[in-house]
């Protein structure tokens, strides 16, 4: 299984960001990471800002949101949907987007539903409960 560490994911998002802005040519998760970058102007200047950007620390200290975790977690749900795993994600975030009219919107319900499972099961120390991350998409409208 591949586990990058927090350097390589944030120069994952960087060098996408840069092949973009070069007109490089994007492979394999780029696109699906370009895609998301667009959508979140509000980081396009962190993801040009180099090693300060990169080594920033975002600890709930500081106040501040983590954009690289905030894009990853975008990353991961779309994996998610693209092959419907835990089964019955695809239908409860359709069923969000028709009920919120927008699919970014929806995205970040589902990011929130995410990051306390995840969350959770750092807490308890076992594995991301499924059906508790399916129950709180449920639970939201």
């Amino acid at each position: 299984m591949y586990n990058p560490t927090r350097d390589q994911v944030r120069q994952f998002f960087t060098d996408t960001w840069a092949k973009y802005r070069t007109n490089q040519p994007l492979a394999g998760l780029e696109t699906t990471a370009l895609d998301l970058i667009l959508q979140h102007s509000e980081y396009h200047a962190l993801l040009e800002s180099g090693e300060e950007g990169l080594g920033q620390d975002y600890t709930p200290e500081s106040g501040q949101a983590n954009p690289f975790l905030h894009l990853s977690l975008h990353l991961a749900i779309e994996e998610q949907l693209s092959i419907d795993q835990p089964p019955g994600i695809k239908a409860e975030f359709e069923r969000l987007a028709a009920a919120r009219g927008d699919r970014h919107e929806a995205l970040h319900v589902v990011l929130e539903c995410l990051g306390e499972t995840v969350w959770r099961a750092q807490r308890d120390g076992g594995q991301p409960d499924a059906q508790a991350y399916l129950d709180c998409l449920k639970r939201s409208t």
